[in-house]
């Protein structure tokens, strides 16, 4: 599957674009971090939650858990809000 990502956690795929396999979202994010080691802990937090900065598109819609269902045909983007003051 095709993956966009977004631009703080290019450092770890090396560009805005990455391929990963998996039924669901958690075992897409599974399969990518195996590719991308720390990636995932950058999305998912210790409790096994999307973590509150990170959100989740799958063929637009946005996907709240990583039961999310997933096909190979989908494309995925990994958006990161930005915050500062």
């Amino acid at each position: 599957m095709k993956i966009m990502i977004a631009s703080p956690l290019q450092s770890y795929t090396g560009g805005s674009e990455a391929e990963a396999l998996g039924a669901t979202l958690g075992e897409l994010l599974a399969d990518l971090d195996r590719r991308y080691p720390g990636i995932r802990f950058r999305m998912i937090n210790e409790q096994d939650q999307i973590r509150k900065h990170i959100r989740f598109f799958d063929n637009g819609e946005q996907a709240f858990d990583l039961s999310r269902n997933l096909h190979v045909s989908d494309e995925l983007c990994v958006v990161q809000a930005l915050s500062g003051g």
